[in-house]
């Protein structure tokens, strides 16, 4: 099931103070908002690089256990 943009919004800003404390979750928001980057882009060309879909998977598998949401 697709979240809507509220839920996923406020599931990301859980993530992000969780992960970073709210200063740091607000700086990178500003970061990310203020420079001209193309997160898309980027994950395609950098991202998984050199990264087989079978390792992918593990390594998701791996975070999905360590990192429960």
């Amino acid at each position: 099931m697709i979240m809507n943009s509220a839920a996923l919004l406020d599931k990301g800003m859980k993530c992000l103070t969780n992960e970073l404390g709210l200063l740091e979750a607000e700086q990178f928001i500003y970061t990310l908002l203020s420079q001209p980057f193309d997160y898309t882009e980027w994950r395609k060309n950098n991202l998984f690089e050199g990264m087989s879909v079978a390792e992918l998977s593990a390594a998701a598998d791996k975070y999905c256990k360590e990192n429960p949401c």
